[in-house]
């Protein structure tokens, strides 16, 4: 997607070689025109594949997913990662690892809301090594549920996030592809 390519060359901060600050659009402030631009192109890219639920991961991948939730017109469901008391205690939980804080979490959705009638598309602002998406992928399968694709706004193709989730057979749709970054050459997409 070309309009989140630009942005992200134009307002994205580079750190190291591994590390894509887009706080200023995406995942602190965030640029409602740009995600609703997105979420539509999340439409077209997954509208035959007839969704009844997305489901994302507290917290960066909530406001994109219920931007693309209106065009679905389904509910967005997001996976807690931290144990609550208004949260019901039967749950589908995974243990996934998170790349930028660097330690484990449980993430966790409650069983009355994802069902094995539910086609599930799991969005999420940026893939990596795909532990967030494998860990969705995980509880939809405890729930019967069909994960029928995953869209991300931001992908490190060079990194092993992809392949490890179509080994799992689903389908995976990024919006700006990062072949390579760092501080000194900048950022060459796909």
């Amino acid at each position: 997607m070309e309009l989140l390519k630009q942005r992200i060359l134009k307002d994205g901060r580079i750190s190291g070689t591994d590390i894509l600050k887009v706080d200023m659009f995406l995942n602190h402030q965030i640029d409602i025109d740009l995600l609703n631009e997105m979420g539509k192109e999340f439409y077209r890219l997954f509208q035959s594949w007839d969704i009844t639920k997305i489901l994302t991961v507290e917290a960066s991948g909530i406001a994109i997913a219920c931007i693309a939730a209106q065009y679905f017109k389904v509910p967005v469901l997001f996976a807690k990662k931290c144990e609550s008391r208004n949260l019901d205690s039967d749950v589908y939980q995974s243990k996934v690892y998170s790349f930028t804080k660097e330690k484990d979490y449980l993430i966790r959705v409650s069983k009355k809301y994802l069902l094995p009638s539910d086609r599930i598309l799991i969005i999420d602002d940026f893939l990596a090594n795909g532990r967030a998406a494998l860990g969705l992928i995980d509880i939809c399968e405890q729930a019967g549920a069909v994960p029928c694709g995953v869209g991300i706004a931001i992908e490190k193709g060079y990194q092993r996030g992809r392949k490890l989730i179509e080994e799992k057979g689903v389908k995976v749709e990024a919006l700006a592809v990062i072949d390579s970054m760092d501080e000194h050459t900048g950022i060459n997409f796909s």
